[in-house]
């Protein structure tokens, strides 16, 4: 049975940006993502980086004034923001093995708000140009929407529910990586918590299907195989050593080349239906020059993670089911 979309969403195709908006997009942000380059290159700093390091900031400040109009958004991000104190690296250091130490990284992070954990060895590709990570190991964590209050998405100024649960998570996210960071200094290694939404020297969804959290979805986003779409990432980069975990394969890719629900859902028409050359490496693209106009305008968006079959609680086992079956996993 097909869900009803959010009345509050425009149909596809229906949605055109204020012309205010267009006037904020000066550059493309395709550009500046590397679409259609064919050589392989470290991201390019953009949304929700500091405004003054892209040539979008005016549309990210327009975004967040917006998103501020949602009730109780203002509250759900202040958790987001609201930084611990990092504690100094402790002078002893824990001998254990690599293997003990990320078992027990794992159940620190499990048992401080994380719903899913992976590591994953440092890839210069997982760092902003302008930045550095000296670190070799990348932690990444998964925080699992609320299913039913992510599916309000998008917010406006009478029904905030879907942008105050992104904030949740993203404030879940804050308090868990900043444990996390804080755990391992306090075992005598060095560790910088990495939480969202603004963005600072460390790419989180390329690590993440590294650490086998999930695969890249149509939309852009992470799927889990355990939350679908619905999941925010925070990160934590370290010099403790740790074991690797493996990236898996349940079949997200695959649906997703015939699946069509996102790029229905969109109403600024942002998703395409194939893949395509991005710093030399052949992906699932989300067109930014669309997408972010209706982003800032509509305080916020989501639909594409919310409206994502796998996302779904009552369609995601069968879709385990199915397509384990499709890629010969069973």
């Amino acid at each position: 049975m097909t869900e009803v979309l959010n009345p509050r969403r425009p149909k596809r195709g229906t949605w055109k940006p204020q012309p205010e908006t267009v006037a904020l997009v000066r550059v493309s942000g395709n550009s500046i993502n590397g679409v259609g380059e064919t050589t392989s290159r470290r991201p390019s700093p953009f949304f929700w980086h500091p405004p003054d390091q892209h040539p979008w900031g005016d549309l990210q400040l327009l975004a967040r004034k917006n998103s501020r109009k949602c009730p109780g958004s203002m509250e759900a991000f202040q958790g987001a923001y609201t930084y611990p104190e990092l504690i100094p690296v402790a002078a002893n250091r824990n001998a254990s093995s690599a293997e003990e130490l990320s078992e027990a990284a794992k159940r620190f992070g499990l048992t401080h708000e994380a719903d899913d954990i992976g590591m994953a060895a440092m890839h210069t590709h997982y760092v902003y140009q302008g930045y550095t990570i000296e670190h070799p190991w990348v932690i990444i964590l998964a925080l699992a929407h609320d299913y039913e209050r992510l599916r309000e998405v998008p917010s406006d100024e009478t029904n905030g529910i879907g942008v105050c649960d992104v904030g949740d998570q993203y404030a879940r996210g804050t308090r868990v990586s900043y444990a996390l960071a804080n755990w391992i200094r306090s075992q005598g290694y060095d560790a910088d918590p990495y939480p969202g939404p603004m963005a600072s020297a460390l790419l989180l969804i390329p690590p993440a299907i590294a650490a086998g959290l999930g695969e890249l979805g149509k939309h852009g986003s992470l799927i889990s195989p355990r939350f679908g779409a619905g999941v925010r990432l925070a990160g934590v980069t370290t010099d403790m050593p740790l074991v690797a975990t493996s990236p898996v394969q349940f079949g997200a890719d695959e649906f997703c080349a015939s699946c069509e629900v996102c790029t229905q859902a969109c109403p600024p028409g942002a998703i395409t239906p194939q893949k395509q050359m991005v710093r030399g490496v052949e992906k699932w693209y989300v067109n930014f020059d669309k997408c972010i106009p209706y982003f800032a305008e509509a305080a916020s968006c989501g639909i594409c993670i919310a409206e994502c079959p796998w996302t779904r609680p009552s369609v995601r086992p069968k879709l385990l089911t199915t397509m384990a079956r499709r890629i010969g996993k069973e």
